[in-house]
């Protein structure tokens, strides 16, 4: 008993103490300015769209601008590497991030100044340069939480609050949004959360950043590593350079040419978004993670063998292009020093990246058909018990999650989040089957009585509790997830690794919804609900064995921050 009590109270005063650091207020704040522009460009953007009668084909090709945010990583090497001239002493990752909100905030301003259905070129070009820039600033927010923890503002912490941010952001964009737009109008709405990111755009500006001095000029000195003793022969560099680059290159056109001929061809020779997800989604993912992982694989044993490295003899006299290193640091070193640190632990580590989100992503395009068709709820009971009291439930988790990775520590967490968003999924198969458990359940907790007395039904309390207990679950699994996804990458490497990684997420999500759908037809909710329940239980025995990888190897497992947080001495 004495053992919990002094676990507890280093918890809590961890907690408070992170709480305090001003790292923590602009980690919420960023996460906020990361949630808005994709809850306004993926979600409330098709409110106004169908308010101005613009046709649901339009509609299809405006989703695609989704893609910015599923290849983000396409374009995460060069905000690694690369300075804004004019910005560049705001910080290495600041001056990425001030820019891409003070450009979401113009663009905001300027769709409130577009009829949608009068000026749709205009206004889709806005969206899509919208979510590009969207998609950076998630790039570099992301890099910039694991840039800046520390003992005192750990990332555990920050990436708790950031998700935190970010869910009530999508709130304010999402459900707010829709609600302001109903008095004010769009052009106005759109008007005010663009001024709220430009003014988050300000604030970011006090923001302290880790990397500030090596953007001011280190670059030369980082070059200069490379032709070291015990570094790979610049002949060498350059041919996994081309390798790797050819595939990015390949990877990146096919996207590119996809979105233009989406944007400009006829409606009827536009390419199928789904089609494409299933066709190219896994081969653009193997050229840009499989086949260049191999390839830093190779070149990491090259250099740990002394094979084809420079000689101290040839350290002075090896010249090399200052581009090719350029390219080789910002292209394939953040990967050559994953694999060389993590080895033969990426395959488990990679295995747990696809599937530990599996269990919400899978079947969360279905859930409004679940809860308007197959068990007959309203339109505005599905708003109530998923956004207001869904929302609140996830950032309730939130905070028990990141409360809980000070106490039990990353992996356990990480552990007891994987078995509870996997278990909740019964929760929906007892709806599927009538909900008499669900209903005992809120009749026990006097949760029904509560709705009933608030003008709503015993059907509707069901729902919220269902709604409430895996969003809940899944606040928990989401904190000790991006913990630990954070805390595998290296700080100096942090904006290719982590996009790479968090690109994968959802991969098998998106990929398996066809599948998943035939399903549904064939054997209805219930029986696909037990599936993913079975699919979920993958990620916890995944867990598990990462969990024994980690406490067996420690830091040579390729664990960048410890496992629990670190109460600084006094």
């Amino acid at each position: 008993m004495a053992e919990a009590v002094a676990t507890k109270k280093p918890g809590w005063r961890i907690l408070l103490r992170a709480l305090r650091n001003r790292k923590t207020g602009f980690m919420a704040l960023f996460g906020f300015a990361s949630g808005l522009p994709f809850a306004l460009f993926l979600g409330t953007l098709y409110a106004w769209l169908t308010e101005a009668e613009v046709d649901l084909e339009t509609m299809g090709v405006f989703s695609l601008i989704g893609l910015a945010y599923s290849f983000q990583f396409l374009w995460s090497p060069l905000l690694n590497r690369f300075d804004i001239p004019v910005m560049r002493r705001l910080g290495k990752r600041k001056q990425w991030i001030v820019l891409a909100q003070v450009v979401l905030g113009i663009i905001l301003v300027s769709l409130s100044a577009l009829d949608p259905k009068t000026s749709l070129g205009w206004f889709s070009l806005l969206a899509g340069i919208g979510a590009f820039a969207s998609a950076t600033q998630d790039i570099v927010i992301n890099a910039w939480r694991i840039d800046v923890a520390d003992d005192e503002a750990t990332i555990d912490i920050l990436s708790t609050v950031y998700q935190m941010g970010f869910r009530l952001s999508s709130l304010v964009g999402g459900a707010l949004g829709l609600i302001v737009a109903a008095r004010i109008g769009w052009p106005q709405t759109y008007m005010m959360m663009g001024a709220i990111l430009l003014a988050i755009g300000i604030v970011g500006l006090f923001a302290p950043d880790a990397e500030a001095k090596r953007a001011l000029g280190a670059s030369a000195e980082e070059l200069a590593e490379l032709r070291q003793p015990g570094q790979l022969r610049p002949n060498v560099r350059n041919w996994g350079l081309l390798a790797v680059g050819l595939l990015w290159a390949w990877a990146l056109g096919v996207v590119i040419v996809f979105m233009v001929r989406s944007m400009t061809a006829e409606p009827d020779a536009r390419p199928d978004p789904t089609v494409f997800t299933a066709t190219y989604g896994p081969l653009i993912v193997i050229a840009t993670i499989v086949l260049p992982a191999l390839i830093a694989g190779w070149l990491a044993k090259l250099q740990r063998d002394g094979r084809h490295v420079v000689t101290a003899e040839e350290a002075g006299s090896l010249r090399s292009s200052a581009m090719a290193d350029h390219l080789y640091r910002a292209l394939v070193l953040p990967l050559t020093e994953f694999v060389g640190r993590i080895g033969w632990a990426l395959v488990l580590i990679l295995a747990l990246v696809l599937t530990y989100r599996i269990t919400d992503s899978i079947w969360g395009t279905f859930a409004y058909p679940f809860y308007l068709g197959e068990l007959g709820y309203t339109n505005d009971e599905v708003a109530v018990a998923s956004k207001f009291f869904g929302i609140g439930a996830m950032v309730l988790g939130l905070a028990f999650g990141g409360w809980l990775l000070t106490v039990l520590g990353r992996m356990a967490t990480l552990t007891l989040g994987a078995a509870l968003a996997a278990a909740t999924n019964l929760l929906y198969a007892d709806l599927a089957a009538g909900g008499a458990v669900m209903s005992t359940v809120s009749n026990a907790i006097g949760f029904t009585w509560a709705i009933e007395n608030l003008g709503g039904t015993e059907k509707l309390a069901r729902l919220m509790v269902t709604i409430g207990a895996e969003n809940f679950s899944t606040g928990i699994a989401g904190a000790a997830y991006i913990a630990w996804l954070s805390s595998i990458v290296a700080k100096g490497h942090s904006a290719v690794q982590y996009a790479l990684l968090s690109s994968l997420t959802l991969l098998v999500g998106t990929l398996g919804r066809g599948a998943l759908g035939q399903m549904i037809e064939e054997q209805g909710y219930y029986n696909m609900f037990l599936f993913v329940t079975l699919i979920g239980l993958v990620a916890v025995v995944l867990c598990v064995f990462e969990w024994i990888r980690e406490r067996r190897y420690g830091r040579a497992a390729g664990v960048v921050a410890p496992d629990r947080a670190i109460v600084p001495a006094e």
